[in-house]
């Protein structure tokens, strides 16, 4: 008997949309005690080096564009230059929304999805990245986030006016990404009505749109301080 008009065709999953990665290292760092943190060597290796790596390595990542300080273009251009998917190294503006937009219009016209990540932010995994772009191929908006361990206080004048519910509560990451037509016009918007938006999501949640939240990573932690560079350090000597 022939059992194959009794069995359901396997489903046929749809590729996924092409990704492009936007890595911001445009900041002056402030607060690393005069170290230039794009450049900080992390296991004898520039920081950004190990970011830019990770996204190359990422399947579902196509192309690249690193936005940072005009004074750093060649030296990060030049650190790249055997990574086929960098596909441009740019200055960035004024302050991280304008650098943003600065590097998604550094993106083919291929890119439909755009995966915006912190260039400090040198632990993050291809898995991570990869569960990202899924969840906004399917759901237009999606993020990596992990559990707050501390209990958060609202705060106003010294006095503490609230204590939200721990468990509601998630420290956002990056990468975040996000249809490339709603993120651009998500920031242009942000911009027209001078809102200060502190991450990516904030500027697409302004437009009504539901970010998808996915696990993230503890690891996958951001360098602003010499001692974060330290732990960065640790943490990857821990995991080879």
């Amino acid at each position: 008997m022939d059992i194959t008009k009794f069995t359901r065709p396997a489903r046929k999953l749809l590729p996924l949309k092409t990704c492009g990665a936007v890595i911001v290292a445009a900041g002056t760092a402030s607060r690393m005690g005069g170290i230039d943190k794009v450049m900080a060597p992390l296991k004898g290796e520039p920081m950004i080096l190990h970011t830019v790596r990770t996204f190359a390595a990422c399947d579902a990542v196509s192309e690249i564009v690193v936005v940072t300080r005009q004074d750093l273009i060649l030296p990060i251009t030049r650190l790249c230059r055997d990574m086929t998917k960098v596909r441009a190294v740019v200055a960035g503006g004024q302050s991280r929304q304008e650098s943003v937009h600065l590097g998604l219009n550094a993106l083919s016209d291929q890119v439909k999805l755009a995966a915006v990540h912190d260039g400090a932010r040198p632990l993050v995994t291809w898995q991570v990245i990869d569960r990202v772009i899924r969840a906004a191929d399917t759901y237009g908006a999606a993020a990596p986030a992990v559990m707050v361990k501390d209990t958060i206080k609202v705060v106003r004048g010294g006095l503490v006016s609230d204590t939200p519910d721990r468990d509601t509560l998630r420290a956002v990451q990056t990468p975040q990404v996000f249809d490339f037509d709603l993120l651009r016009g998500a920031l242009k918007k942000a911009e027209e009505d001078g809102a200060q938006v502190t991450d990516d999501c904030s500027a697409v949640e302004r437009m009504g749109m539901k970010v998808k939240i996915v696990e993230g990573d503890e690891r996958n932690i951001k360098v602003t301080t010499p001692m974060d560079l330290r732990l960065a350090e640790m943490l990857m000597e821990e995991s080879q």
